[in-house]
């Protein structure tokens, strides 16, 4: 099976799963979309600050694709943290893309307790009506679940952090999965910069042709944890989903995961 196909079940959102390699769709527009649809992006994560879900409907519509046949995230942003808010984002965003089911939406960014866990409900009352397959966090330390967790029984299907190999999170990777929570890295190829030219995996990349980016995305698909690479390059866009063909062995694998951190943990 291709990597491109590959899913992972949603612990705690029965029945769902998720693709594992997904298209970020922050500062793109929706030619990169298209792109992304036609290399065999099956997954495509916005959010209501991103203003993107209209281009993510269009640039699946220019490859003849419906949204209902796409994994759809987006997210609540902080100034929409309210009972009513949540609900006025969500149908903004379902009427911007097109559908009446949303397969994941998330809190953006944790604000304080008593705001998470009041978004927290509005999100579970939508998850009872079926308006979204399944409900996550995005930027939540191990303190903010443990808050949400004190008022809802119902436990993050998704937790989505800046992860990459110079930023690993092993601490919080093993929170999430403790709680049944699935990983979602974003930024996972780190922005480019000192993490694609990290010498380790310029040797790995090397030794299967491949690119560094490549090489950090198969990493996290190895790992379990869901990649969301962002371009506008058409190149780069078909490079990131290219990743079968080749696989990490344990070495290789041993040999990122004691990269140093450009961030703590």
């Amino acid at each position: 099976m291709s990597v491109a196909d590959l899913t992972i079940p949603l612990t705690n959102a029965p029945g769902v799963e998720m693709p594992l390699i997904g298209f970020g769709t922050w500062q793109v527009d929706h030619a990169a979309v298209a792109v992304a649809a036609a290399a065999g992006y099956r997954a495509f994560d916005s959010a209501t600050s991103y203003h993107t879900e209209r281009d993510v409907t269009s640039g699946l519509a220019d490859e003849g694709l419906a949204p209902t046949d796409r994994f759809l995230t987006t997210k609540i942003w902080r100034t929409d943290m309210s009972d009513g808010g949540v609900r006025r984002a969500f149908h903004l965003s379902s009427r911007n893309f097109g559908v009446d089911t949303v397969d994941l939406l998330l809190i953006h960014w944790p604000q304080n307790a008593k705001s998470n866990l009041e978004t927290w409900k509005a999100m579970e009352d939508l998850l009872d009506a079926g308006q979204v397959r399944a409900i996550g966090v995005s930027n939540f330390d191990a303190a903010d679940l443990d808050a949400l967790a004190t008022g809802s029984d119902v436990v993050p299907a998704v937790n989505q952090i800046e992860l990459h190999p110079r930023r690993q999170r092993k601490a919080l990777v093993a929170e999430n999965r403790q709680r049944g929570i699935v990983t979602t890295a974003y930024s996972p190829l780190g922005q480019g910069g000192p993490v694609l030219q990290d010498p380790e995996l310029v040797a790995v990349a090397a030794q299967h042709d491949v690119t560094c980016a490549q090489v950090a995305l198969r990493w996290l698909v190895q790992k379990g944890i869901v990649a969301i690479p962002r371009s506008s390059n058409p190149e780069r866009i078909r490079q990131n989903i290219a990743l079968d063909g080749f696989a990490l062995d344990d070495g290789q694998m041993a040999r990122i995961d004691s990269l140093p951190r450009q961030l703590a943990n």
